[in-house]
């Protein structure tokens, strides 16, 4: 029988609920959903009718767009001032992250609480530093943000906010992206909101193109 739901224990740690993902976009799962209480997340191709989730309940959160660039495609831009950090502190990097992720669906979804949608990105992330896949973004030796990836896909990034707005962001995607090349890494691939154009025209600059996309509906039974 086809698994139609599954537990998703990570949210669930951040935002205090029982959370599941829908596997199957159809009446018998979304009917399923009807019955159980908690969080649900369904991701399904934006060409498809949304007439059965909003019959069940289900409202739009967001659509992801799927950039991957080869590594014969990529654009480099460099900045010398600009470098990596491979040990950094733990507690400063979860302090970038915190408050970060505005264009995140868990932030968008209207019926949750913004401090559990800033709690699941914070754990994510002190997940990737456990497992040393966070590295540091210095200017002139100084951190100035982060750059979450696991293999040869970016995660989650983001600047402290006296670094943000000075055009910085190319320069570190591009050292950053050309180490996981020369790692051995054919492609590099990350996951984007359509809703946040800045990051839309900062992965295109870097020679990124758009392979897919998906629409993201949540619903909430309390």
């Amino acid at each position: 029988m086809e698994e139609l739901m599954r537990e998703t224990p990570w949210d669930k740690r951040a935002l205090g609920i029982d959370t599941y993902e829908l596997l199957v976009h159809s009446e018998e799962a979304l009917k399923k959903s009807d019955a159980v209480k908690g969080h649900f997340t369904i991701k399904v191709n934006p060409l498809d009718s949304k007439a059965l989730l909003h019959e069940y309940g289900f409202y739009y959160t967001d659509t992801l767009l799927a950039p991957v660039c080869d590594k014969h495609q990529f654009i480099s831009h460099e900045d010398e001032k600009l470098t990596l950090m491979y040990n950094i502190n733990r507690d400063d990097v979860i302090a970038i992250s915190q408050g970060a992720y505005g264009h995140g669906r868990f932030h968008r979804d209207f019926k949750l609480e913004r401090s559990g949608a800033d709690q699941r990105y914070d754990n994510w992330l002190g997940q990737l530093y456990d497992e040393n896949k966070v590295w540091g973004l210095a200017y002139e030796g100084e951190l100035a943000g982060f750059f979450a990836f696991s293999e040869n896909q970016v995660l989650l990034q983001a600047f402290k906010p006296e670094y943000q707005g000075r055009g910085l962001s190319k320069y570190f995607w591009s050292k950053a992206v050309r180490v996981l090349f020369d790692k051995g890494y054919e492609e590099v691939k990350t996951s984007i909101s359509a809703a946040n154009l800045a990051m839309v025209n900062l992965v295109s600059s870097l020679g990124f193109k758009f392979k897919d996309a998906v629409d993201i509906y949540h619903k909430l039974n309390e």
